[in-house]
């Protein structure tokens, strides 16, 4: 047993196999040694040098085999033997593609013949093209070939010039540089035999003769041209001035232009070839000719285009406007067998023919052809000078077009009236859908009823009536017919009615049109709305008549009676706003308003007993109304009636009982001197109106002019105490205190007036004034500043600041201040000063316009003194007579200066045109 057991170490003792390696199974490979294969250990792997280059931040080296590709068989087998067997298979291969090359050859060589053939038919070579030329070459002359011009430049690039350089001689730059030296001596040849050639033997040139000659040849060519030539014998034809005057009408074309042109014709000329049946396109080839110049080709071309187009109108007129009168004619005459039914051609031909005559018998027989034309009827009327010839006509006219309201109309208006309403009855009946034949019909009634001065009111009011009722009735069969036409069309007819006469028909179409389309509880504004925009339009019958519609539904709105009041003081006449001042009174007996504008409307017309009867009515209405026994009194004490308008001031106090009635009978005794009764009627006013100031002002005035000043020292201090808010109370202790020499109890006044009343620009500008009046010219500015501080946008400081500054800063200060305070009337009315000053008229009296623009501006006196003073020097009559006007219908109120003068008791009584002047005259 011990035998047959394998020994298990038996294999240390065998032989290890070739490609045995120590311990390579269980990894261990570090048994191989130096002597045997070089190093004991392998290098590092691929991918650790990779990561070490990326830490360094080197670039990993590419293996150009990396990429080789497999099927490159000398790469892939490159390190392989090239044996027989590859040989023969080689060999084999290439048989096989000559055999196949050979199959296919005739095939691929026919194929590509082709395609040459093909390519150089669509694209021939320059010498294939030029072929014929070359050949006709063998027959050109000498003569022909030397006149051949030169070729030109025709690429528009500018090229490059050759610009080459050489190398100077020296015997130039030798020459040059004896040029300017002076030779001082005789050459050796010279002293010795003189000059080789006399100098009279004719070698020298004789330039006198020379310029003569040439004047003469020069003289002689401008005669000839001038065609006054006495030498020769023979004129020219051409015209000096003619011919300057036609280089002057030549229009030079630009190379663009030119170029647009060329490219324009090409486009035309293909798009007539690919459709030569469009007509515009004919037109257009044919302008483009007629742009460049070349009337003969636009005319072949408009000649084309008519043989193409035959049935287009607009060919044929393009054709007759592109020739002369007598060959468009004919044109014409050719166009009306092709298209016969033009009008416009017809109506062109007639326009060719000079006298009357032949343009009547041209459109006749167009009526022969088109007899449903309206525009040649029309034409053909308006070249009848007889009515009666007219009149035929446009009967035929109408039987041939019944729907026609224009001719309707024309026959309508050429008609005898009874005749005429015939034809407006038949065109009623013809074009029931026609709103024009309503109206002419209504404007007819209204001339036979104004035209006959004759009838009595009576019938011509009833007369007048009827119009009314025929516009409700077409209205109402236009309706029937489904015609509906808005409010907005139906005024648009109301004022072209009004535009060509006919005030009674815009009111009927007023009336009967005026309440569609409105909701009920809108129609007080809308139609107030409608006669603001009719008056800005300038169109019064019609706000007139909206008006009067307005107020027979709303007979009761006192601004509705105030608004026809206004427009018939504007723009009617003194009887028509008698008459709507009378009806306002019965429909508002409590407005004050309207009794006081009626009775004043009489006192102005010189009626002053119906005035006091329209007062005394209105006591009757209104019993405890104060503006109506203010409004008696004045009436009473300007017609001198004191005792009247005294009587009736103490009838007042007793029955309306107000402080203003207490005030004005103040006022009254003041003027008439008794100041005594002035001052007990002021204490018992005080009593019982103890905050109305202007009792308190009235007080101090008094007894200031009676040079009292402690009394009227204590009223305006009492006015202070009881009504601080007062500036104008301020205003006049302030002034009490001046007039007195006390200057700086003045100033602390007003400083204490600014604590109660801060800023208030009316009493910053009295501090102002008291400054420059103490002579302080330093303190004055300093105040003003300060006052601009507080009111930026005062308009009276402004001014002041601009007159405080010296003459060139003005302007500058006048732009500063129009940005601040927002086109302030005294600021324009200062900055109108200043360009009077620079004598500058137009723009000084357009700014003086603005200052007095709007309705509060227009109440500031001073402005327009300023602006009368202005045209009384520089302005023309005319302009003084207009600003007076405008002055006296804006009757001003207020400004220092208009009111120190109206105010004045020795100026009581007078009109606005006075109390101007005055103000005129005192401001500087």
């Amino acid at each position: 047993m011990a035998a047959n057991k394998s020994n298990k170490l038996a294999f240390l003792s065998m032989p290890a196999p070739a490609s045995y390696v120590a311990g390579l199974g269980r990894g261990a490979s570090g048994f191989t040694t130096r002597s045997d294969i070089g190093p004991a250990r392998e290098g590092p792997s691929a991918e650790v040098v990779a990561e070490a280059q990326a830490k360094r931040g080197e670039e990993p080296d590419i293996d150009p085999e990396q990429f080789q590709d497999p099927d490159n068989e000398y790469g892939l087998f490159a390190g392989t033997t090239y044996e027989q067997d590859d040989e023969e298979a080689d060999r084999i291969y290439e048989s096989v593609d000559q055999n196949m090359d050979g199959r296919r050859r005739v095939r691929r060589e026919a194929r590509e013949d082709t395609e040459l053939a093909k390519h150089r038919a669509e694209r021939p070579k320059i010498q294939q093209q030029f072929a014929d030329l070359k050949r006709g070459l063998s027959v050109v002359t000498d003569e022909e070939w030397e006149s051949i011009p030169e070729v030109g430049n025709l690429t528009r690039k500018k090229r490059r010039k050759d610009e080459r350089t050489f190398v100077v001689p020296d015997s130039v730059i030798v020459g040059d540089r004896g040029k300017t030296e002076y030779e001082n001596s005789l050459d050796t040849r010279q002293q010795a035999a003189g000059f080789e050639t006399p100098a009279d033997s004719g070698t020298l040139t004789n330039f006198v003769e020379i310029g003569q000659a040439r004047d003469k040849i020069l003289s002689l060519k401008l005669d000839q041209i001038s065609g006054t030539s006495t030498t020769s014998g023979s004129a020219t034809s051409v015209d000096p001035k003619g011919y300057l005057t036609s280089l002057n009408s030549v229009v030079l074309k630009t190379e663009a232009e030119i170029g647009d042109i060329k490219r324009a014709r090409m486009l035309f000329d293909s798009l007539v070839k690919s459709n030569p049946k469009h007509s515009p396109g004919w037109i257009a080839a044919a302008c483009l000719e007629e742009h460049a110049g070349r009337m003969v080709a636009a005319r072949k071309l408009i000649k084309a285009g008519c043989e193409q187009c035959p049935k287009s109108e607009d060919v044929w007129l393009e054709a007759a406007r592109l020739h002369n009168n007598d060959d468009a004619k004919v044109i014409l005459a050719n166009a009306v067998q092709h298209v016969g039914q033009s009008v416009k051609i017809w109506l062109a031909a007639a326009d060719l023919e000079q006298d009357v005559k032949s343009k009547k018998r041209v459109l006749r027989k167009a009526l022969e052809h088109i007899p449903n034309s309206v525009r040649l009827w029309k034409e053909t009327v308006n070249l009848e000078t007889s009515a009666t010839d007219a009149r035929i006509l446009l009967s035929r006219a109408v039987e041939v077009i019944p729907l026609s309201v224009e001719l309707w109309l024309a026959l309508a208006r050429l008609e005898t009236p009874d005749r005429a309403k015939a034809v407006l009855n038949k065109a009623r009946k013809s074009v029931p859908t026609s709103h024009e034949i309503w109206i002419a019909a209504g404007r007819l009634l209204e001339q036979e009823a104004t035209n006959d001065s004759d009838k009595s009111t009576e019938q011509r009011n009833k007369e007048l009536d009827v119009v009314d009722k025929t516009i409700e009735a077409g209205v109402r069969e236009l309706r029937r017919h489904q015609v509906l036409l808005t409010r907005e069309q139906w005024l648009k007819e109301a004022e072209k009615c009004e535009g060509e006469g006919s005030p009674r028909t815009c009111e009927a179409i007023v009336k009967a049109t005026i309440g569609m389309e409105i909701e009920e509880e809108d129609r007080l504004d809308t139609w107030i709305t409608d006669a603001e925009s009719a008056e800005a339009r300038g169109v019064i019958g019609t706000a007139r008549a909206i008006l009067a519609y307005a107020l027979k539904v709303f007979p009761d709105k006192r601004n509705l009676w105030r608004k026809a009041a206004d427009l018939e003081k504007a723009h009617g006449s003194r009887e028509s706003l008698d008459a709507i001042l009378s009806q306002a009174v019965q429909y508002c007996p409590q407005a004050e308003v309207l009794w006081l504008m009626s009775a004043k409307e009489k006192w102005l017309a010189g009626d002053v007993p119906a005035a006091r009867e329209v007062l005394e009515r209105a006591f009757v209405a209104n019993p405890e109304s104060e503006q109506i026994w203010l409004a008696a009194v004045k009436l009473e004490a300007e017609n001198g009636e004191l005792g009247v308008a005294r009587e009736l001031l103490v009838r007042a106090r007793t029955v309306a009982d107000t402080e203003r009635i207490w005030m004005k009978s103040a006022v009254f005794e003041r003027q008439q001197g008794q100041f005594s009764t002035a001052l007990e009627t002021l204490s018992a006013a005080l009593s019982k109106f103890p905050k109305f100031s202007k009792l308190y002002m009235i007080q101090g005035q008094i007894h200031q002019s009676q040079k009292n000043y402690p009394a009227a020292r204590a009223s305006f201090a009492a006015g202070l105490k009881a009504c601080p808010k007062e500036v104008t109370l301020w205003v006049l202790a302030s002034r009490l205190e001046e007039e007195d020499g006390k200057s700086i109890k003045a100033r602390a006044l007003l400083e204490r007036g600014r604590l109660v009343n801060p800023s208030n620009e009316t009493l910053w500008a009295e501090a102002v004034g008291v400054e420059e009046r103490s002579g302080g010219a330093a303190q004055a500015k300093a105040m003003l500043a300060r006052g601009l501080q507080e009111c930026p946008s005062s308009g009276i400081l402004w001014s002041m600041s601009i007159w405080s500054e010296p003459r060139p800063t003005r302007k500058s200060r006048s732009v500063d201040a129009l940005k601040k305070s927002k086109d302030n009337p005294l600021i324009t009315c200062t900055v109108a000063r200043l360009f009077w000053a620079e004598r500058k008229i137009e723009k000084a009296r357009q700014w003086f316009a603005r200052s007095v623009a709007t309705e509060q501006d227009k109440d500031l006196g001073d402005n327009w003194g300023w602006w009368l003073r202005f045209e009384r020097q520089h302005g023309t009559p005319e302009y003084v007579e207009e600003v007076i006007r405008q002055c006296v219908a804006a009757e001003p109120h207020h400004s220092p200066a208009w009111q120190s003068i109206a105010k004045d008791d020795g100026n009581v009584g007078k009109s606005t045109k006075e109390v101007l002047e005055l103000v005129a005259e005192k401001l500087q």
